[in-house]
């Protein structure tokens, strides 16, 4: 087969398929590692967006009168395998947090890599439709980074600099018959 842009196009689209495939099962594990509240509800909202990524991919495919498949990912494997090490590495530790958001921004940075190029390349190829299919993930991708930077610099590393325990702010099942100590939030303990 001659090796064409769009038989390039169309290896890599099943490269970035199988990773959010692939990023389906794993960011279920982050939700739960993480101790920071929002952190969860990010790496959740980040989950929903991923299967409508996979969606969408889907979508492109067609619009390239192709079939969706699928090519191993190698990056996103180690990339995901790098994740459980990290978060393995600091679990029961304030440092957890921090460590979740850097392992989620190198999968993200790869990310905006791939469909940047997918992008430009579908618009080489004169395919508007997948141009904007694969700008929109792009655009997802970059404001999930965003996200992650702003819990990072506004939270996460702080707790983790401090020491400080994020725990408090997963919701826990409430004990019966005693009444616990509350340890104050680092906000609290401002004033």
């Amino acid at each position: 087969m001659k090796r064409t842009l769009e038989v390039l196009f169309l290896d890599e689209l099943a490269d970035v398929y199988d990773a959010e495939i692939r990023l389906t099962r794993a960011l279920p594990k982050m939700v739960r590692t993480a101790t920071h509240i929002e952190l969860r509800e990010a790496f959740q909202d980040h989950l929903d967006e991923t299967e409508n990524h996979v969606e969408r991919l889907k979508e492109v495919f067609g619009a390239f009168g192709k079939e969706p498949k699928g090519r191993k990912c190698e990056a996103i494997v180690g990339l995901t395998r790098e994740a459980d090490q990290i978060a393995a590495h600091n679990k029961g530790w304030p440092t957890i947090n921090a460590a979740l958001i850097c392992a989620a921004q190198k999968v993200e940075h790869y990310e905006i890599a791939s469909y940047g190029c997918l992008v430009e390349w579908a618009r080489q190829l004169d395919n508007d439709e997948a141009a904007d299919l694969l700008q929109q993930t792009l655009d997802e991708e970059k404001a999930a980074d965003k996200t992650l930077t702003k819990l990072a610099r506004h939270r996460c590393n702080e707790s983790a600099q401090d020491g400080a325990s994020e725990e408090e702010d997963v919701p826990r099942a409430r004990s019966v018959g005693k009444a616990r100590a509350v340890r104050p939030t680092r906000s609290a303990r401002a004033y």
